[in-house]
C-alpha cells in the first residue's frame, strides 16, 4: 500500500522536472500546452476522488486498489510510447484517473487492515514518510534521469513501480467490509465531479496572471456554485456520496483544513525553493534536486517515530506540533542568503518537512478516527483532498513573492537577484504564518471536540 503510494507522490515531481525535456521531445507549441502534461493528471485526481471514495464501499477497497493499480501502470507505459502532445495528454488523464482509484482505497485500506490505535498510527506514519520521499526522490530522480537518458525513461520508472505495487495488492490478505452501501448518488457524484474540477482548474491556472480574470475566476465560481448545489442535494439523498453527518464531523472538516495549510504552504515553500536555488543561487536543475534531500531525510524520519507521538500525545497536540514546527522551519527561511550557505538551507528546509509530515500523519489520523466502518472509503478520499485543493497555497505564494520582487525592483527595471531574493523571502515568511496561525487554530477548534 505504501509502495503504491510512493508511486503517486513520485508521479507529479518526476514529471515536473522533465517538462523541459518533454516539450523539446515531442514538440510542444508553447510553455502553456506543455503545463498540460502536469494538470492533466492533477484534475481527474482531484475532482474524481469523493466518486471512487464511495465506488471503494461500492465494489470493495482491496479490488478498486488492485484495479487503480492496474490502470495507472498501463497508462504509464502508455505516456512511456507517447509519441505526440495529444497522446501522452490522454496517458497523463488515465495516470491521474487511477490516483483517484489508489489514494481513497490505500488509506481505507489501512483504516481496515490496522485497528485505531498505535498500529494504524505506525501505518499511518509509514505512509506519510513515503508519500514525502515520493515526491522529493521524484525531483532528484527526474533530474537524474533525463540528464543521462530520456523522458520517457520517468515514465517506464513508473511502470516498473506499477509492477512492484500490483504484486503486494495482489498479495493482500482478505478484508471484511460491510457492503453497507448499495447504490451511487448519481446527481451528487456529476456535481461533486465538475465542482472539483472548476475549483482545482482554476486554481491551478489562474495563479500566474491572477485568479481575477474570466478563464480564471469563472471556473472557480463555477466550482463553488456546483459544490453549493452537490450539499443541497446530499441533503436529500438516501445513499448520499458523502453523507453531511461525516462532513459535519469537526473532526473531518477542521482536520480538512488543517491538511489544505500544511500541504498548501509546504507544497508552494517547495516551489519557492526551487526557484531560490535555480534563479538566485544558480544551481542546476540536477543540484537544486539534492538540495531537497534534506527535507526528505528529515520528512522520512519523522514518519518513523510520529507513531510514538500519536501514542503519547494524541492526534491533536501531535497536529498543532506539526504545524508550529512546519511554520517555525519556514520562517527561518528568512535567513536564506544570497550566496550559497547550504548549512541554512539544509536546516531550514529539514524543520519544516519534519513538522510537515508529523502535520499530514496527524491531520489524517484526526479525520479517520471515530469514523464508521461503512464510511472508511469515503473519509479515506477526504483525507486526501487536501493536497489538490492545496494548489491555491503554490498560486498564492508564488504571486505574493512576485509582487515584492517587482515592487523591490521599481517599475519598468528588471530583479536583481537580490530583488528576486526578498520576494521569495516575502512569500516565505507568510507561508510560515499561515502554518503557525493554522497550530494555534488547531487548539482553538479541536481540543474540546475530541479525546485526541
Amino acid at each position: 500500500m505504501c509502495c503504491a503510494t510512493f508511486m503517486c507522490g513520485l508521479d507529479f515531481s518526476i514529471v515536473t522536472v522533465a517538462l523541459p525535456d518533454i516539450g523539446s521531445g515531442l514538440g510542444f507549441s508553447s510553455t502553456g500546452t506543455l503545463q498540460w502534461v502536469a494538470t492533466a493528471s492533477l484534475l481527474p485526481s482531484a475532482s474524481l476522488l469523493p466518486l471512487f471514495a464511495r465506488v471503494a464501499d461500492l465494489i470493495g477497497r482491496k479490488r478498486l486498489f488492485t484495479l487503480g493499480i492496474v490502470v495507472f501502470t498501463l497508462f504509464s507505459f502508455g505516456a512511456a510510447l507517447a509519441n505526440s502532445p495529444a497522446l501522452l495528454i490522454a496517458a497523463r488523464i488515465g495516470q491521474g484517473t487511477a490516483a483517484a482509484m489508489i489514494a481513497p482505497a490505500a488509506i481505507a485500506l489501512m483504516t481496515g487492515y490496522f485497528a485505531e490505535g498505535p498500529k494504524r498510527a505506525r501505518a499511518l506514519g509509514l505512509n506519510g514518510a513515503v508519500m514525502s520521499l515520493g515526491f522529493v526522490l521524484g525531483a532528484l530522480g527526474g533530474g537524474v534521469i533525463t540528464s543521462g537518458f530520456s523522458w520517457r525513461w520517468t515514465m517506464v520508472a513508473l511502470c516498473a513501480m506499477g509492477v512492484l505495487a500490483l504484486a503486494g495488492a495482489l498479495a493482500l490478505p482478505a478484508i471484511r467490509e460491510s457492503g453497507a452501501a448499495h447504490r451511487m448518488d448519481i446527481p451528487g457524484a456529476i456535481l461533486a465531479t465538475l465542482g472539483l474540477f472548476g475549483l482545482v482548474y482554476g486554481i491551478s491556472t489562474g495563479g500566474d496572471q491572477g485568479w481575477g480574470r474570466p478563464d480564471a475566476f469563472g471556473p472557480i465560481a463555477g466550482g463553488v456554485l456546483l459544490l453549493a448545489a452537490f450539499l443541497l442535494v446530499e441533503r436529500r439523498h438516501p445513499e448520499p456520496l458523502v453523507s453531511l453527518s461525516v462532513l459535519n464531523r469537526p473532526t473531518v472538516k477542521w482536520s480538512g483544513l488543517f491538511g489544505v495549510i500544511t500541504f498548501g504552504m509546504c507544497a508552494g515553500t517547495t516551489v519557492l525553493l526551487s526557484l531560490y536555488m535555480q534563479d538566485v543561487l544558480g544551481f542546476t536543475a540536477l543540484q537544486a534536486g539534492l538540495g531537497y534531500l534534506g527535507e526528505g531525510a528529515a520528512a522520512t524520519v519523522g514518519g518513523l517515530f510520529v507513531a510514538r507521538l500519536l501514542g503519547r500525545f494524541g492526534g491533536v497536540r501531535v497536529l498543532a506540533a506539526g504545524l508550529l514546527i512546519q511554520g517555525a522551519g519556514t520562517v527561518m527561511m528568512f535567513t536564506l542568503p544570497q550566496d550559497a550557505d547550504l548549512t541554512a538551507l539544509l536546516i531550514t528546509s529539514s524543520v519544516m518537512g519534519l513538522g510537515h509530515v508529523f502535520s499530514v500523519v496527524s491531520f489524517i489520523t484526526v479525520m479517520t478516527s471515530g469514523v464508521c466502518e461503512e464510511d472508511q472509503g469515503v473519509v479515506g478520499g477526504l483525507s486526501q483532498l487536501p493536497q489538490y485543493v492545496a494548489a491555491i497555497g503554490v498560486s498564492a505564494l508564488s504571486a505574493i513573492a512576485a509582487a515584492r520582487t517587482h515592487a523591490l525592483a521599481g517599475a519598468g527595471s528588471a530583479p536583481s537577484r537580490a530583488d528576486t531574493l526578498g520576494g521569495l523571502h516575502a512569500g516565505m515568511v507568510t507561508a510560515g504564518i499561515v502554518a503557525l496561525a493554522g497550530s494555534l487554530l488547531v487548539g482553538v477548534v479541536l481540543r474540546k471536540r475530541t479525546a485526541g
